[in-house]
């Protein structure tokens, strides 16, 4: 489609873009494209290939895990997460469940508010990031936030209940979570090459994020986690963005009853102009699912649309750039 590809060519020189942009047509590819620089120090290109950061995309993949979990027998929706937790975590009121923290609607304090002001590019974690590298050792960054409401009475979105929800997955899953998502997720839906990859030893085919625009040297490295968690962190790739939505909406990850669960909506966010389910954003009126990511360094969005088929991904490596691409492309697409 050269108009498209025209328009978005257009985009990407003028805003600096760089990262990579896919749209899918059902089973054809009608765009395919990678800009600028996946490492500057180097003058490195991004290629349709390249493993990018998707930061809180990943939590759709983290919701997967639990409910592949669920259907071993080993949790249910309503699952209270202090009957994992035990003594660690005393704020968390002991009537979350499961399903509280994968809706956002658990009104535990998190470690990472998104209500607080600041900017994206801030300093913010507590402790070294390079501590940060397994699931258990969050567990002292998440604790001594107080409950901000009754479990089921709201919904606020809430880094923090993905790290428990990844947690309690672990304890009970008796392996590492990031291996979870990886054996129960990613495989099953093809996306080879996803993976949690450590910020300070990124593959040369992994692109590195940056704070500001095309000029700027400055990366995320002392920023996130050094390797990413339930709320956040999986590095992939269009392709493998492409390839997850027709294996999780055909029951090739969990079954179709729990793909529909998840995919109903759970509450309204008007802020959003959007909707939630479990572990998934939902557009306010049309049958379309969506993850977005938005952290120091990295922005990403993938829109599939149920009823036309139409999937469009962008991933950029820098902390604003996708979205001037994916708000334009939903424009072009007719899924604003």
């Amino acid at each position: 489609m050269t108009e498209l590809g025209d328009t978005i060519d257009r985009l990407a020189a003028e805003t600096g873009f760089a990262g990579v942009v896919r749209v899918d047509r059902g089973a054809s590819t009608e765009l395919v494209r990678a800009y600028g620089l996946a490492d500057r120090s180097c003058g490195r290109p991004n290629t349709v290939d390249t493993q990018l950061a998707v930061a809180s995309a990943s939590k759709g993949l983290t919701a997967l895990a639990v409910v592949a979990l669920i259907e071993d027998g080993l949790l249910e929706l309503g699952t209270a997460a202090r009957s994992v937790l035990g003594a660690d975590l005393p704020l968390i009121d002991d009537r979350v469940t499961v399903e509280h923290l994968l809706a956002h609607r658990s009104g535990i304090g998190d470690y990472l508010d998104e209500d607080d002001d600041g900017e994206i590019t801030d300093y913010v974690l507590p402790v070294p990031v390079h501590r940060l590298a397994t699931t258990e050792a969050f567990v002292e960054v998440l604790d001594g936030y107080p409950q901000k409401f009754a479990p089921g009475t709201d919904f606020s979105y809430c880094n923090g209940g993905y790290v428990v929800l990844a947690l309690i997955a672990e304890r009970v899953g008796g392996i590492a979570f990031q291996d979870l998502v990886e054996q129960r997720v990613c495989g099953p839906a093809g996306m080879t090459r996803s993976a949690f990859l450590r910020s300070d030893e990124l593959p040369g085919r992994a692109a590195v994020g940056y704070l500001a625009g095309p000029e700027s040297p400055r990366t995320n490295v002392l920023h996130l986690p050094v390797r990413g968690n339930g709320d956040g962190g999986l590095y992939s790739t269009v392709a493998d963005l492409h390839a997850f939505w027709p294996a999780f909406l055909d029951g090739r990850v969990v079954r179709a009853a729990h793909v529909a669960e998840m995919t109903r909506p759970h509450s309204d966010v008007p802020a959003e102009s959007k909707r939630y389910g479990l572990g998934f954003w939902l557009h306010a009126t049309r049958d379309a699912v969506m993850l977005e990511g938005f952290d120091a360094g990295v922005s990403c969005k993938t829109v599939h649309d149920r009823a036309t088929g139409i999937t469009h991904t962008v991933i950029a490596n820098s902390s604003y750039g996708a979205w001037p691409i994916t708000r334009r492309l939903d424009e072009l697409l007719g899924l604003e």
